[in-house]
């Protein structure tokens, strides 16, 4: 799985190397390389009838009138990081010894406050964040607060409210299998880069920055590349349906498999740090796999956790949650993050061929995965 935030190393003490540019600093020399991507043009300006239905059912707008109405809410992020290092599988470029790089993203106007919307693995570690405007007006944003998580950040700009154009979220929950998207994106260096594809699946799990699993990802065949992270993945009505985060890719480049961070996942963190809460995810401490029958599968139990106090073994099938079916690994992780650290459930699983309820009460989330969630 492969991060989408675009990294260049600038300076470094030893070779960084990177997906599409490489700049190494040896001495006083320094050399450039970098990989020119030509983009064929679609065969259709505007989505075919038969994909123009919405997820609420009535027609939706063309790829042009999404671009025309979205593109003023959509802004190129450029990032100056201090590392030593990447942010976690799949989401760094190389490295070896500390660092400076420069990364690139996407962000999405949030509100006229001047909050704007991105991947937390775009501006981690950040020591100067630079926000571009679709009208070319540049500004420093301060990073407001970031989750890990859930690979979600909201960073601030002190820009004329006449500069933002906040794009709507839409009901994450009701995408479809099917439905036509636009991504509007940053790739290879190239903003307001607008491409059109489906909704691949619903309900995907991927990777976040610090190990655990964010669930309910939407995956797309819209294409996507290094520089589109914290971009919006739009639905017909022109609402960001999530925030574009990952590729599976053997070559580095999009291979039609992409994933977004659904949007109600993103509201409820963003509007979290908005609000200067701490985020705070709840914890079990089972590492899980799928189960052919259903149910989550617990593979092994963190020592320590608040599973192994309630006697959780590994073995055990979850399938339920407080009398709420459970149907996959991924169905539990979203339960469980729906409640807030300490409060008290009851799971039922299956052991030894028979079923039993376990009381748990709900820890809280360490800053990185020590096995799974």
């Amino acid at each position: 799985m492969r991060g989408l935030s675009r990294l260049i190393p600038v300076i470094g003490g030893a070779v960084a190397g990177g997906v599409i540019a490489v700049v190494v600093a040896s001495g006083s020399t320094t050399t450039h390389s970098t990989t020119t991507t030509v983009l064929q043009p679609s065969s259709a300006s505007t989505i075919p009838t038969s994909l123009t239905g919405t997820i609420t059912g009535s027609r939706g707008l063309t790829v042009n009138q999404i671009y025309r109405a979205d593109s003023p809410g959509v802004v190129d992020i450029t990032v100056t990081q201090q590392s030593s290092g990447g942010p976690g599988p799949g989401f760094g470029f190389g490295g070896g010894g500390t660092q400076q790089t420069q990364g690139e993203g996407a962000g999405v106007v949030y509100d006229t406050k001047g909050d704007i919307l991105t991947d937390e693995h775009v501006v981690d570690n950040a020591t100067q964040v630079t926000v571009t405007f679709q009208d070319g007006v540049k500004a420093n944003a301060k990073v407001l607060g970031t989750d890990p998580s859930t690979d979600v950040a909201v960073i601030r700009v002190s820009v004329p409210s006449s500069e933002l154009h906040p794009i709507s979220l839409a009901d994450s929950s009701a995408a479809q299998v099917g439905d036509p998207v636009v991504a509007i994106g940053s790739p290879f260096s190239l903003p307001e880069t607008t491409t059109s594809g489906i909704v691949s699946q619903v309900g995907r799990s991927i990777e976040a920055p610090n190990g655990y699993t964010i669930p309910g990802a939407i995956q797309t065949d819209a294409a996507i590349n290094p520089g589109n992270s914290g971009g919006p993945l739009l639905d017909a009505n022109a609402h960001v349906l999530g925030l574009n985060d990952q590729i599976q890719t053997n070559s580095g480049s999009s291979a039609g498999v992409g994933f977004a961070i659904p949007s109600n996942l993103v509201g409820r963190v963003a509007n979290e740090i908005i609000a200067g809460q701490p985020i705070r995810h709840s914890y079990v401490g089972v590492e899980l796999s799928q189960s052919s029958t259903g149910g989550a599968q617990v593979s092994s139990v963190a020592s320590g956790s608040p599973a192994a106090s309630a006697g959780i073994q590994s073995g055990d099938l979850i399938t339920a949650v407080n009398g709420q079916a459970i149907s996959s690994t991924e169905q539990f992780i979203a339960t469980v993050d729906n409640f807030a650290p300490g409060k008290q459930i009851t799971l039922t699983i299956k052991r030894g061929g028979q079923t039993k309820t376990i009381g748990l009460t709900l820890g809280t989330r360490p800053q990185s995965s020590p096995a799974g969630g």
